[in-house]
């Protein structure tokens, strides 16, 4: 275990070191773009809720690298990231299950409304305004959308005791059944927690 672990940490600490020598990280034939290097300088500049340099280095570059797929512009990632790592980390959620329910409730398209309504990212349904007495807020803007989601799956965890599986069932409305949290959980494991 040890050894994976140590593994694990040198792995991230090359792709750091790559970064800051602006050399591949990875033996291929693509090199950083360098406009996704001075974002990423921009963006571990700033507070979004990072315990310190390095860790926003590595985090936010392995993630850049695995949400490239789903958004192709890198100011949009790290954009995207940065507000995903600091409303996770403000309600104690893991930000990788964040990436990983909007993996699947949207692609990541900002976007996207649902055939039941839900809007945004974390496909907020436009009730939830109503019940906190908001109306001015737009729910395809990035930071509300990712706050209420946040918000709203932190007190399902904390209402099923950190029960991930029944809390992702309720933020789905699919309690009793575990198809949606499945499939959020494989996300997680196979994209975003993947060595």
């Amino acid at each position: 275990m040890w050894v994976s672990i140590k593994i694990a940490w040198l792995h991230r600490l090359t792709l750091v070191l790559a970064l800051l020598m602006a050399v591949p990280a990875y033996s291929t034939s693509t090199e950083p773009e360098p406009a996704l290097l001075q974002l990423l300088k921009n963006a571990i500049a700033g507070d979004a809720g990072f315990e310190d340099r390095f860790h926003a280095e590595v985090w936010l570059l392995d993630m850049s690298n695995r949400l490239e797929p789903f958004i192709s512009d890198p100011g949009s990632r790290l954009k995207l990231l940065k507000t995903v790592h600091y409303e996770a980390k403000r309600v104690n959620l893991a930000p990788e299950l964040v990436l990983a329910l909007i993996e699947i409730e949207s692609r990541f398209d900002q976007f996207a409304i649902s055939v039941s309504g839900a809007r945004g990212l974390m496909q907020i349904m436009p009730f939830w305004l109503d019940e906190i007495g908001i109306s001015d807020k737009n729910l395809f803007k990035i930071r509300t959308n990712l706050r209420m989601g946040c918000t709203i799956l932190r007190y399902y965890m904390d209402m099923e005791s950190n029960d991930l599986m029944r809390a992702l069932a309720r933020y789905n409305g699919s309690l009793g059944r575990q198809t949606y949290s499945i499939k959020i959980i494989e996300a997680l494991n196979t994209r975003w927690f993947k060595q």
